[in-house]
This record gives structure tokens, C-alpha cells and sequence, in this order.
């Protein structure tokens, strides 16, 4: 069971259809606007994706934010050098039975909180549930969550849990992979 508690109590999870469309979003970004106003239900037809909103039924189920998510792994390509691999493995406590070329993950594609909502932690809050969700409701087996944080969000992703995978240091790119443990909160 999912701990509702980690939603406020006015707000709601709610699959999007791939035959629904959000009319209003804001979040600031652009690129996020225009996934979930456009985009979100082309990439649940598809089975690219699948998007979620947290809507207060209250308020004319008003969307305050949403996240996109699909599946995804951490795997050996991910990083540096094969020894960089194996450093992380060890550090996530992998048996040697389980030496894996890749870890099943849920990928974070988007997630987005309305202008008017920034500062409520409902990005905190809908981490929280994420986290919670496939830890208790896993049904094909996940370790990790994983998102392509912009470099502005990272702050906010480690606030959360998150974890740079590797140390490539390259500032030339507008996204830093990053990883949430699940095991962490097992």
C-alpha cells in the first residue's frame, strides 16, 4: 500500500489517459510546459511513457504538477570505465551472484510544478511517493530511479535522495544522470 500520507490530503495521483490532454500547465520551462501539454499522451500511445498529475479535485481538478515516467537501467555504458562500474555495484552492496550487466530502473523523465505551487515541496513530496510506489507496489523488479537532472535541479534532486552516477565532470551538457537507491528506503 502506498503511503498517502506523502500527499497532501487535497491532491490526487492521477494516470493520465493516453486519450486526455492537459489544457493549462506552467511551470516555467518551456520544454516541461510543452511535454504535458502536447506531447505526454503521444508517448503513452506509443508506450514511450507514462505521465501522472497530482490534481486537487477540489479545485476543478486544477493540476499542480506532473511526472513523466519510463522504464530505464543502470548499466556498465553508463559509466566512465569498467572499474568505475564496480566500484559502484560494490558500493550498492551487490552480492557477487549478481554481477549483472545492468540494474532494472524506472526513468524520471519529466517532472514539472506549477509556478503557483513552487515552494509547497510538492516535488519533494511527489519523490516521496514515487519512491514509495515501487518499493511497495513492484511488480516487475526495480532498483533504482534514475533522471537526467538539469545542472539547475541537481541541488534539488540531492535534497531528495538523488546521486550523480558517475564523475564525468562535463559542464558542456544541460543534464547530469543521476540515481535514487531504492534499497534505501526498503
Amino acid at each position: 500500500m502506498v503511503q498517502t500520507d506523502l500527499i497532501p490530503q487535497y491532491f490526487k495521483f492521477v494516470r493520465l489517459k493516453s486519450t486526455e490532454t492537459v489544457e493549462q500547465f506552467d511551470c516555467g520551462d518551456a520544454d516541461l510546459n510543452d511535454f504535458i501539454l502536447n506531447k505526454a499522451a503521444l508517448f503513452d500511445k506509443n508506450l514511450l511513457a507514462v505521465s501522472y498529475v497530482f490534481v486537487d479535485p477540489n479545485n476543478s481538478g486544477k493540476i499542480f504538477a506532473y511526472c513523466s515516467l519510463a522504464n530505464d537501467k543502470v548499466a556498465l555504458a553508463d559509466f566512465e570505465s569498467k572499474t568505475e562500474y564496480n566500484r559502484f555495484r560494490k558500493k550498492q552492496g551487490f552480492p557477487n551472484e549478481k554481477r549483472l550487466h545492468s540494474y532494472p530502473a524506472v526513468k524520471l523523465c519529466r517532472l514539472g510544478v506549477t509556478n503557483e505551487a513552487k515552494g509547497l515541496r510538492i516535488g519533494s513530496k511527489l519523490l516521496n511517493y514515487l519512491k514509495t510506489m515501487f518499493v511497495t507496489n513492484n511488480r516487475t523488479g526495480c532498483r533504482f530511479i534514475t533522471v537526467d537532472a538539469y545542472i539547475k535541479a541537481i541541488p534539488f534532486y540531492e535534497k531528495n535522495g538523488f546521486h550523480i552516477l558517475n564523475s564525468d565532470d562535463s559542464e558542456h551538457e544541460p543534464t547530469r544522470l543521476m540515481y535514487f537507491d531504492l534499497m534505501n528506503i526498503v
